[in-house]
């Protein structure tokens, strides 16, 4: 199939994707958009990973405050250049996953950040619960090493789904980003306030009301 300029604008349009790669991906698949959608994707995250190693020390400070001022975080995302720290699709990506934070409420960027006594503390109590559920002892190392893995998809940033979209992680967003913006990026530290935080009150969710929020943004 003949790869004309209509089809190319329209894959840029759906990818945020360079011209030339939009041409060459549609090439490689016989014009198949969806296909072509994944060979971007393919090479976007290939390309990516060799980024990872850079350093990135530029990059920016936000903050997001929860209607009401109930919730606060301060995170740094960081990137190669002040150049990209300046773009508004880096100041957005990372004003979402400050957006994040307040609504999924992660403890760790990433499992490798979770103390070895934390984990195992929450490896023992899973272990004690599954005992009480009389699960059977051939099994609970499988049904424990499930509940971990819940454990750690809750509570590292990087492993959460993305609050926007569900389909991906935010480790996920972060390699589209470095794929299109061509730098490596990280989340290097963030803080979260929530009011009341620590004293006995009912529990509530905030993720419904800060999407809701943001759709107003």
């Amino acid at each position: 199939m003949e790869v004309t300029a209509k089809m190319v604008k329209e894959l840029r349009e759906r990818t945020g994707a360079g011209m030339m790669d939009c041409k060459k991906a549609l090439e490689a698949t016989a014009g198949d958009m969806e296909k072509a959608i994944d060979e971007l994707r393919t090479r976007g995250l290939a390309k990516a990973a060799k980024k990872a190693g850079r350093i990135a020390s530029e990059g920016l400070v936000v903050s997001y405050i929860h209607m009401g001022g109930r919730i606060g975080v301060l995170v740094e995302v960081n990137c190669e250049t002040d150049f990209v720290a300046k773009t508004n699709e880096f100041k957005q990506l990372a004003y979402d996953i400050a957006m994040q934070i307040a609504a999924s409420s992660p403890k760790y960027i990433r499992r490798v950040d979770v103390p070895e006594e934390a984990a195992k503390r929450e490896k023992d109590i899973l272990t004690a619960q599954a005992l009480e559920e009389g699960k059977p002892e051939k099994v609970i190392e499988k049904v424990v090493a499930g509940r971990m893995e819940k454990f750690f998809k809750e509570s590292c940033l990087m492993e959460q789904d993305f609050i926007k979209d569900m389909d991906k992680t935010i480790e996920e967003l972060l390699q589209e980003h470095i794929a299109r913006l061509g730098e490596n990026i990280t989340v290097r530290r963030f803080v979260r306030y929530e009011v009341g935080e620590g004293i006995e009150k009912e529990q509530c969710s905030f993720a419904a009301e800060v999407m809701s929020q943001s759709q107003n943004i």
